[in-house]
């Protein structure tokens, strides 16, 4: 294994609202190495994305460290800073809204170039916009670089994003729900030009979605981490936690992905949560935020202590004690 190139310690974020205090981000703590891939999953309002913001230096923790090649941002200074900021980039969820509606195609990448001073000259900005346009596979780049926003589709639009981020030749790239808004026919298009765009340029990801089907396939040699409420749940490689999941969340997140095959789907066991509705994260229940969905919680026990994330044998981490009279069985996605 390489050295980590991310790292998040104890990390809280706190926001106030109305005179009350929300914990998005409860005390996580996770190791990104280089040249990995690592998939925060979970349903929305988990605090993923803000997760992800907290790495990329958007937002300050309220608690705890992000660290990016063994140092704490928070004690860097300003050169340090700089170079972080540029090394970590973030493609945001909405390409609708994440590029300037006023500048073209053109600006919107020869202005990071010429103001980080990554080529000489605007000529030479121009040429690498261009170079970056067929990295990500908008071809042929003259007839994309006069346009607006507007006139892109959201597929173009979300690699544009992704060709502004590559301005800056990032080491590590927060993709925050970045197919999530685009058709699902160009989805996969998406996930292979990323995938192919880490092979290329050396690129970590640490990419947020809510759909496990779209994390199995973008990280399958890789890992996934789970999110509820919060706090991670899980964590592992992704062949283990899509085909041996331990956490009864993982479980259920699993048994709602929809199957292709009309036979797979009449054999999939189904898990039935005891409640659809999700704590309000003012009135957090006690003891494991989950057991009151959870259909294996047991009384005095789940409601009462919470769960710590604990190694397991067959690799990683899970924050629920094993149940020696619990067995799921769910089918290979």
């Amino acid at each position: 294994m390489t050295e980590p190139i991310l790292e998040l310690r104890n990390l809280t974020k706190n926001f106030s609202s109305a005179g009350d205090t929300i914990t998005a981000v409860d005390d996580i703590s996770l190791v990104v190495y280089d040249k990995e891939i690592v998939c925060l999953v979970g349903e929305s309002g988990c605090g993923k994305s803000t997760t992800g913001r907290m790495a990329a230096g958007l937002i300050k923790p309220s608690v705890g460290q992000v660290r990016f090649r063994g140092k704490d941002i928070a004690t860097m200074d300003r050169q340090e800073y700089k170079a972080y900021r540029k090394a970590v980039q973030i493609i945001h969820q909405d390409p609708y809204a994440s590029l300037n509606p006023t500048q073209t195609v053109r600006q919107i990448l020869t202005t990071p170039l010429l103001h980080h001073k990554k080529v000489s000259g605007y000529q030479a900005a121009e040429r690498r916009a261009l170079e970056l346009l067929e990295v990500v596979d908008l071809t042929p780049p003259t007839d994309l670089i006069n346009k607006y926003p507007h006139q892109l589709s959201g597929g173009q639009r979300q690699r544009v994003s992704v060709a502004r981020a590559l301005t800056v030749d990032p080491a590590f790239i927060v993709a925050d729900e970045a197919v999530s808004m685009v058709d699902v026919s160009i989805r996969v298009s998406l996930l292979s030009m990323l995938g192919r765009l880490r092979n290329e340029f050396d690129v970590t990801f640490l990419f947020i979605t809510h759909d496990l089907a779209l994390a199995k396939y973008f990280a399958w040699e890789h890992r996934i981490v789970v999110m509820y409420l919060g706090r991670i749940v899980e964590e592992g490689p992704t062949p283990r936690v899509i085909a041996d999941s331990r956490h009864p969340y993982t479980q259920a997140l699993l048994a709602a992905v929809p199957e292709a095959d009309p036979e797979l789907t009449h054999h999939k066991r189904k898990i039935e949560l005891r409640s659809v509705d999700i704590p309000s994260l003012l009135k957090l229940p006690p003891g494991c935020t989950f057991h009151p969905r959870c259909p294996y919680w047991v009384a005095g026990e789940c409601d009462v202590h919470a769960p710590q994330l604990a190694e397991i044998q067959v690799g990683g981490r899970v924050a629920c004690p094993p149940r020696q009279d619990v067995s799921i069985e769910l089918v290979t996605l």
